[in-house]
Order: structure tokens, then C-alpha cells, then sequence
């Protein structure tokens, strides 16, 4: 005797079998399907005729005609006329949620076998084995271990948050969802090493790491290419030079700043006496910057004393709040700070930019022609005007593929980027430059920068303005080797200006990556390899003599120079330089700090003529 599905799942375990979950579903009353493109039937004792089988839940009872009705037809079942198509797709929307509502109150009611139960018993299983007191469906533990993210979709995945710590300078910092670099992969299980993709973006910096686990570092080049920048070639530079009368900065010439956008139509303006202006920036992350930050302005400061231009620098003390998402990060500072409520946490990064911008200035600018300003004390007027012009060429879609946001992110984060690409035009600054809005800007930046400027020079297309150019450095990185970068929040990953004499050098000697050999007697027999040597890094980015760098490098890969001495070399530069920039912040005044920030003083726009540049002091 053959037994029906319903019998047959009443026999054994209680399992529920496909055929006894679809005679519980025919007795579900649910509606008619819609949007079929059916015509009615010419037959008017057909149940599909109007008014056949009409019930509470039918689709034929009054109005049902238009969902039966072929899609584009004027029968409304009304003689009043075609009815608007809006009312038709909201009421079209209100019936499916209302019958998706039903539909799913329903379900939840019914005792549905739990997944891996849905087919019942195998085959070849005994019934004895299925008892009642065999236990049921999938334990916790089990469960675990089933991997469905490629099965679940992705409107119902978990987001996956960024990590923001975009606390640096506009060049130092080291983009996102749908990202511009690829994420991660997600560690394997069976595996402990697991090669990466670097991860490149206004707000984290990761080199590249192998399937061996072995850190690769930044791949400049590849970056250049995603980012479509050009590289800065050697007949841009000798042209650089043959223009301006003067060598290179270091920076240059050794590869610092690599790749650009348009340096060469600055470089025209330049030739031809046209006005332009550079720009760069600071988020303020500490009291105090560290080497990382210095490098970007010491080397913005040498192109203003070259081209002898307006500069205006950018303290994003807004951005600071904004972008911090770390909840805990913000209690503990505020229990540093001892505040009670937002506005002291937005006052600490303000009191916070402020001191950075006396770092600043002690890195050598023109007081005459720079004009430091603080987003929280300078937005408004002209350059608000064009904020509002930037932001409404920025959708929403655009911010969450280059930046990652996400829709737990605050609006002030999705806004922000207009804020920063304010300053690219001109008119922005009445005091220099009044209404004019054809003079472009050269921005020094770090590569991680770049989508923020490629969003600003696609909106100056929109609002009839000068794109800005720019000149990508590559990333200073922290003492423990390529791959990483300083953090003003990890005390042994940078050296800051603050620091003495005795802990530069003992941070050098502790924490330094060295490209040397295991031991003095493999170094002297193989010799280092001074590419990845930090100390040596680090001497490339202060140290002018080319003869020297040349020296060191031949000596280290020789073995006759040893790993101490390097250090020795690099903590004795590093001292200097410090030393040097400690001198000019004690003499930064606050009638100093208030002079830079004026917004009413008049600066000169005009460029220095060609045949004056040859008496521009050197970097």
C-alpha cells in the first residue's frame, strides 16, 4: 500500500516532507498573482471572469480588472478615466506590503522543520534511528560551522564598517565601498597566513602582504595606475629647474613626490608670469605633529619660496570630530578632558588645531603671502558659498563608492568633502585673489588625498573653475619599516617635534627596522640592504647631499658600513632638524599665530618673474 506525503511524514520522525509542507500552504488563502500581463477571458462563466471567485483576499474583487488588464491599457474599471499612474504604483506598493505582511505573519505561525531537516530522512536511514527521542535539527555548535555568505544577499548582510584614523595632514595621511582598492580577502581558517591587498584610503594605510605573511610594503606604482596620475618623469623635473633656477627639493628628485596631475600646465602659468596658488592641509591628531607631518610643509614651504606664491593651509579641526567613530576613544577623551557634552570634545580639537597651526608656521613659510585658516572660525562668507556650489555636485552615491560611508555614518562626514575642496578655487579668498575665479591651485598631498581632489576636479568642470593640480608623496613610514606608517596615537611608531635629544636617538636604536644582515658577521659578508632600512629612509627625506645618500648606500650594501653606524648617521640628521624646528616654534607669539590667521589682510597674488626666482633661497 503506497502511502501519500502526508502520510508518510506522520510515520516517522515528524519531519516534515515537501509534500506535506505544500498541503499546508494550499490551505494558506493567499492572492491571486499580479503584474502577469493577462488578458480577461471572453468566456464570462470563467472563474478568471470579473467578479468570479471573489472573496476577501481575491485579486478579482473590485478594481482586480487592472491587474488582469494588459500592462499599458486604459481599463481602469472606471468610467471616469484612466487613473494616474502614481496612485496606480502606490496602491500597487500598499497591497504587496500589506500581502507580504500577511504572507509572513502566517509563516512565522507554522512549525516549519528547521533547514537541514526540510527533506525529511534519507533514504537509508532506519526509523528506529528517528525516534522522538532523537534529537532534532542543527546545534548551535553545528550551525557554526555552515558557511551561507555566499547564499545570504547582500541586503541583508552585516555591513562592513571602516576603521577610520584619518587624523593626519592633508599630505601625511596616508578609497572605500565599492572601494578604489580592493578589500582584504577575509582570513582563511586554514590557513594563519593570508596574502593581503594593500589598502590604501583617505582614513587607513596597509601594505601589500604575501601568502607567506611577509610585508610587502606600498606598491606606489600600482596605486598611480588605479588612480590614473602620471608619474613625475626626470625631463619634468630638468625643466623644473631649468625654469626656476633651482635644484629639485630632495623630495623631488628622490621619488618622494612621485606622480601629479597637471604640473606641467602650472609649470606653463609659471613660465608665462600667470597667477596660481598652492594649497594644503592639516587635520590636527595631536598637541604636538610628528616627522611625518613636517615633511609635507617643509616641502610646501620650499615650493613657496621658489615660486614665491600665495599659500593657504587648511586646518580641518571639523573633520576631526566628524570622522571620529571610535565610541570609546571619544569617552576616554573626554574623561581626559574632563568634559561633560559634545561641545568641549568639538572646543579640544579646535584648542588642538590651533596648536598645530604654531607648528606650522615654525616650518618657514612667507608670512606675507600665507594665510592659515581653522574651519570652525573661518567658514562662511564667500568661501561657504562655494561649499554649497560643491556640495550639491556630490550625491550621496558618489560619497559612499569613494569614501565607504555607510548609512549609520553622520551627514556631516558625507558633507565634508565639499568643505575640503573649497579651497581649490580661487574666489574662495577674496583677500587675495577677490572675485577671480580662473586662478588654479597646486595642492601637495599624500596619494591617499587624491579621491577627495578627483571629486573636486570633476565639480570645477561643473562650476565653470580652474581644476586643481596636484603632486602626490608617497608616505613616510613608521620606525618599525615599510608597509606601515607613523600614528601620532602610537608614541614608538614616529618621531615627534617634541622630542629630546636622548629619546629621538633611542627610539633609532630600538625600534628602527634595519635593513642589515642577522648578525655583524653576515652583514660584513653579504651586506644590508639600504632600500628598507628606516634610518637610511629616513636620512633620504632631510639630507640635500646626493654624494653623501650615494656614499652611505654603496658602503651599506658593501658591508662596510654597519647597521649602528646608519643609525648613527640618521639620529644625527634627525636631531638637527628637530632641534632646528623647536627654535622656530618657541618664537611662534600669539600676535604671530593671530597675524597668519587674519582674514582681512591683503596678500599679493602676483609670482615672482621668471629671472628673479634665481635668487630664491634653496630647500
Amino acid at each position: 500500500m503506497s502511502l501519500t506525503p502526508d502520510q508518510t511524514s506522520k510515520t516517522q520522525s515528524g519531519a516534515m516532507t515537501p509534500g506535506a509542507i505544500a498541503t499546508e500552504l494550499s490551505k494558506l488563502d493567499l492572492p491571486a498573482p499580479s503584474g502577469l500581463k493577462l488578458t480577461l477571458p471572453a468566456d464570462p462563466k470563467s472563474p478568471l471572469s470579473a467578479g468570479a471567485g471573489a472573496g476577501p483576499n481575491s485579486a478579482l474583487s473590485a478594481g482586480g480588472n487592472s491587474l488582469f488588464s494588459p500592462v499599458g491599457t486604459d481599463d481602469t474599471g472606471d468610467i471616469s478615466g484612466p487613473e494616474p499612474e502614481a496612485l496606480t504604483v502606490a496602491r500597487r506598493k500598499a497591497r504587496s506590503e500589506s500581502v507580504s505582511e500577511q504572507l509572513s505573519t502566517t509563516l512565522s505561525e507554522m512549525k516549519l522543520p528547521q533547514p537541514e531537516r526540510i527533506f525529511g530522512p534519507s533514504d537509508d536511514q532506519n526509523a528506529q534511528d528517528q525516534g522522538p527521542e532523537k534529537k532534532q535539527g542543527v546545534s548551535p555548535e553545528d550551525w557554526d560551522k555552515v558557511k551561507l555568505d555566499d547564499e545570504v544577499p547582500e541586503a541583508v548582510k552585516e555591513p562592513k564598517r571602516m576603521t577610520h584614523s584619518r587624523h593626519t595632514s592633508r599630505a601625511d595621511a596616508a578609497v572605500p565601498r565599492t572601494p578604489t582598492i580592493k578589500e582584504d580577502p577575509e582570513p582563511s581558517s586554514s590557513s594563519h597566513n593570508v596574502a593581503k591587498e594593500q589598502k590604501v584610503t583617505p582614513f587607513d594605510v596597509e601594505g601589500e602582504v604575501d601568502a607567506d605573511g611577509k610585508d610587502l610594503g606600498i606598491d606606489y606604482d600600482k596605486l598611480t595606475k588605479r588612480f590614473g596620475a602620471s608619474l613625475i618623469s626626470q625631463e619634468l623635473l630638468d625643466r623644473f629647474e631649468r625654469l626656476t633656477g633651482q635644484k629639485p627639493h630632495p623630495l623631488l628628485r628622490r621619488g618622494t613626490f612621485y606622480s601629479h596631475r597637471d604640473f606641467n600646465l602650472i609649470l606653463d602659468r609659471y613660465e608665462k608670469g600667470q597667477p596660481f596658488y598652492l594649497y594644503t592641509g592639516r587635520g590636527p591628531s595631536s598637541d604636538s605633529m610628528h616627522m611625518g607631518h613636517l615633511i609635507p610643509f617643509m616641502f610646501t614651504a620650499y615650493l613657496q619660496r621658489v615660486f614665491n606664491v600665495p599659500l593657504v593651509i587648511q586646518v580641518t579641526d571639523d573633520e576631526k570630530y566628524l570622522l571620529e567613530r571610535d565610541i570609546k576613544k571619544q569617552a576616554e577623551l573626554m574623561k581626559k578632558i574632563k568634559g561633560k557634552k559634545p561641545l568641549d570634545l568639538l572646543r579640544h580639537y579646535k584648542k588642538m588645531g590651533q596648536d598645530n597651526i604654531k607648528d606650522i608656521i615654525a616650518c618657514g613659510f612667507i608670512p606675507e603671502k600665507t594665510f592659515i585658516f581653522s574651519d570652525l572660525a573661518n567658514v562662511g562668507g564667500a568661501f561657504y558659498e562655494n561649499v554649497v556650489l560643491m556640495a550639491k555636485t556630490i550625491t550621496q552615491s558618489q560619497s559612499r563608492n569613494v569614501f565607504g560611508f555607510t548609512d549609520s555614518d553622520n551627514i556631516g562626514m558625507f558633507h565634508f568633502a565639499a568643505v575640503q575642496a573649497t579651497p581649490s578655487f580661487s574666489n574662495s579668498f577674496p583677500q587675495i585673489f577677490g572675485a577671480r575665479d580662473d586662478i588654479p591651485a597646486l595642492i601637495p598631498c599624500a596619494i591617499d588625498q587624491d579621491p577627495y581632489f578627483l571629486l573636486t576636479r570633476d565639480a570645477a568642470d561643473k562650476l565653470h573653475y580652474k581644476k586643481p593640480a596636484l603632486l602626490h608623496s608617497k608616505f613616510l613610514p613608521a620606525l618599525q619599516g615599510a608597509g606601515t606608517k607613523m600614528s601620532a596615537s602610537k608614541e614608538n611608531t614616529a618621531i615627534f617635534m617634541t622630542d629630546d635629544p636622548k629619546k629621538i636617538a633611542k627610539k633609532i636604536k630600538s625600534h628602527a627596522f634595519s635593513g642589515g644582515g642577522a648578525t655583524q658577521e653576515e652583514h660584513r659578508s653579504k651586506g644590508g640592504n639600504p632600500d628598507v632600512d628606516i634610518a637610511y629612509q629616513y636620512l633620504s627625506f632631510f639630507e640635500d647631499s646626493d654624494e653623501k645618500m650615494e656614499k652611505l648606500a654603496k658602503e651599506y650594501r658593501a658591508g662596510t658600513l654597519s647597521t649602528s653606524e646608519m643609525k648613527a648617521a640618521c639620529i644625527e640628521k634627525l636631531q638637527e632638524v628637530v632641534a632646528e624646528f623647536q627654535k622656530n616654534r618657541s618664537e611662534v607669539t600669539d600676535e604671530k599665530l593671530a597675524y597668519f590667521q587674519d582674514p582681512t589682510r591683503k596678500i599679493d597674488p602676483r609670482p615672482k618673474p621668471k629671472e628673479a626666482a634665481e635668487a630664491a633661497p634653496g630647500a
